[in-house]
């Protein structure tokens, strides 16, 4: 839980423990590998024979006896999805238009309703809606839950897979029903559009003041974000202080919370990550390139803050640099890796956890 006051010396835990009941956003960081498996970077690991065993066995039962014929690639998919999900909520299976989907919500627009999802007790819970979409228009919050898409339950439903049934032709109309807290079950339909983001927005608030407002992190919204800074500095040469806007904001690239973040601090650690494998443990430290390291911020976040969010408000609450205010923000603190198996299949796998300057994990 996130209090109002200046977190110089906060407690450790004190910035995203509220928040870990909800599953983690979908707007995860994505690392994409090569054609060579993890495994084969770091060794194969032996497999278990008794195991395999008994999964060739019941996989054989299934072949002999299930009331319907089901093809050998369609039952080894599901072995897939299955121990995939098992894992944690965003680690997942991606075929056919799915990497492609995973692909345009990092780099520029898409068809579809705006609104960024995770998974939460089978049905999908909204992380939060992109600015000025179908989604945000109609009203959709962070922390709704969707619970049908065009009158079809989607219970027990992979989150990329809602994403794929929400996408579609610009100008075509899709129904979803909303379960929101304190509220009976609605319908809201939506017209799908090209969801074409800039990421940053500024503007003066009063002399001496200006805010900024993140959407999200896209691939170029570090250079953006320096842009519009450097803009706002050059038009008050007397600013005495910004207001950070991460509201709703469900993360994205790594890079660009890190180039944030890095505009504000001059030294010292911005965010770790760590996990078993070598190339999943790494560290970003600020850079000598810093635009703003003395002025006073106040960053906004809410229960739809998450991943790269939630690395920008932990460096700079840890480094003293910021006044947190808000609610408790999303709880989404790891990596994902897209590790390829052919041409049109990859494996989205968790491989590490964010770890903020003094240690506290994200998660």
């Amino acid at each position: 839980m996130i209090n109002h006051q200046f977190f110089r010396h906060a407690n450790r835990r004190s910035l995203f423990s509220a928040a870990r009941f909800v599953s983690a956003a979908v707007a995860a960081t994505l690392l994409f590998s090569g054609a060579a498996t993890a495994q084969e970077d770091e060794g194969a690991l032996p497999l278990p024979l008794d195991e395999v065993r008994m999964f060739t066995q019941a996989l054989d039962h299934i072949r002999r006896a299930y009331v319907e014929e089901v093809d050998d690639e369609t039952l080894l998919e599901y072995a897939i999805e299955g121990m995939l999900s098992g894992l944690d909520p965003h680690s997942a299976y991606m075929a056919g238009n799915e990497f492609e989907s995973l692909q345009d919500t990092t780099t520029g627009q898409f068809g579809g309703l705006g609104v960024e999802v995770s998974r939460r007790d089978g049905y999908i819970l909204v992380v939060a809606p992109i600015d000025d979409s179908p989604a945000d228009r109609a009203g959709v919050l962070a922390g709704d839950l969707i619970i049908e898409i065009d009158s079809k339950p989607i219970r027990e439903m992979q989150p990329d897979e809602a994403a794929k049934m929400m996408r579609g032709e610009p100008g075509s109309q899709v129904s979803i029903t909303i379960a929101r807290e304190g509220e009976e079950p609605f319908d809201i339909t939506l017209t799908r559009e090209i969801i074409a983001i800039s990421s940053v927005r500024s503007r003066a608030l009063e002399p001496g003041y200006a805010y900024l407002r993140v959407s999200q992190f896209r691939g170029n919204t570090g250079e953006e974000f320096a842009e519009e800074l450097q803009e706002l500095l050059t038009a008050d040469d007397e600013l005495k202080g910004l207001v950070l806007d991460l509201r709703n904001n469900p993360g994205g690239v790594l890079q660009a919370s890190v180039s944030m973040v890095d505009a504000f601090i001059d030294s010292g650690d911005i965010v770790s990550t760590k996990g078993r494998l070598e190339d999943s443990r790494s560290s970003y430290s600020a850079s000598l390139q810093t635009i703003a390291p003395d002025i006073p911020l106040v960053v906004l976040i809410n229960n739809g803050s998450a991943s790269a969010s939630e690395i920008v408000a932990g460096a700079l609450q840890d480094h003293g640099r910021a006044l947190i205010m808000g609610t408790a923000s999303f709880g989404k603190g790891s990596v994902q890796t897209v590790l390829p198996l052919a041409a049109d299949k990859a494996i989205k796998l968790t491989t590490s956890l964010y770890y903020t300057p003094s240690g506290r994990s994200i998660q």
